[in-house]
């Protein structure tokens, strides 16, 4: 049995998860900071035999030693990594891997049509892949967590809001307003950007994933596909790909 490791260094958290035949059969999340414990238990416990990692954060290069000392093939991802799509993007070395994972999962699950995936994190990135398979961009915005911790750190008095406590259309104080704007705007937004683009891109799916998928899947008017584990199929798909591939 070959099972592959896929390991997402994300802005708050680090996720992992174990592969067997491209059915997902372990995932944990944990801190950065016992990242290399996490990782070291999962491939005692699994003996994965491949692995790639996805970072969009600078750190030290502990746990890729760790990878290249305890695996057979181990591939981190970046911008020039091998892919079964076309990579388009004009300024490769600020592309955050993750983005690129997520459109070959989207892509790799229905080539037929154009595929807009829209990851809900730290930041909501909007992805497109075309259906000639190739990803040229989106649009990055501040995800909902940022938009009241911003509100926050920026003003003078505006408090500290979480989504905790009452959601209305209609705040009725300054936590409730801000909440409000925060939830809704961004609600709003992600239909208006849906709906933009598929003006433009007939034959069209939208895809949610992300930390915060769950959240808004029910406040969102589109229609929308919602796959959590994404971002893993894309990881997956591309780890396959360049161990398929001669070198």
């Amino acid at each position: 049995m070959s099972l592959n490791l896929c390991i997402d260094w994300g802005n708050t958290h680090v996720k992992a998860a174990i592969v067997d035949n491209d059915v997902l059969k372990k995932q944990i999340t944990f801190s950065r900071d016992s990242a290399l414990e996490k990782v070291s238990s999962m491939i005692a416990e699994y003996q994965p035999s491949k692995a790639i990692m996805c970072s969009v954060v600078h750190h030290d290069d502990e746990l890729m030693h760790l990878l290249k000392s305890k695996i057979k093939t181990p591939i981190k991802l970046d911008a020039y990594t091998r892919t079964p799509i076309n990579n388009a993007y004009l300024s490769p070395d600020s592309l955050g891997p993750d983005r690129l994972a997520l459109v070959v999962g989207a892509h790799m699950a229905d080539p037929a049509k154009h595929n807009l995936v829209i990851s809900l994190g730290t930041c909501v990135t909007y992805n497109l892949v075309q259906k000639n398979k190739t990803f040229r961009g989106g649009a990055i915005t501040p995800g909902l967590h940022m938009r009241l911790k911003a509100m926050h750190t920026l003003t003078d008095k505006l408090p500290d809001v979480g989504l905790e406590g009452d959601l209305a259309l209609l705040g009725y104080d300054t936590e409730t307003c801000m909440r409000s704007g925060a939830v809704f705007g961004l609600a709003a937004e992600i239909d208006g950007m849906i709906s933009a683009y598929e003006s433009q891109y007939p034959d069209f799916n939208a895809i949610l994933t992300g930390g915060d998928a769950p959240y808004f899947a029910t406040k969102i008017k589109s229609k929308i596909f919602a796959d959590p584990d994404l971002l893993f199929k894309g990881l997956n798909l591309i780890l396959n790909y360049n161990v398929s591939i001669p070198r």
